[in-house]
């Protein structure tokens, strides 16, 4: 019998986000929020996902804040 499964983290991107001052490169951008999840597929077919949370990540650096 051949299973094929996954498990990871998935981002998926939701837009723009606010205008702010990153507090790790200290540079003002328009932020981009995203929505992360952890999610186990079987067969390429999402079954379930959990930990979901809404975040905005600064363009220079990767630096995420929770919304």
């Amino acid at each position: 019998m051949f299973l094929l499964f996954g498990f990871g983290t998935k981002r998926k991107h939701l837009g723009p986000g606010e205008t702010r001052t990153c507090p790790n490169c200290h540079n003002t951008t328009r932020w981009s929020r995203i929505r992360q999840y952890r999610q186990f597929s079987l067969f390429f077919v999402p079954v379930a996902r959990w930990k979901r949370r809404e975040l905005e990540v600064c363009g220079i650096c990767g630096t995420a804040v929770a919304v």
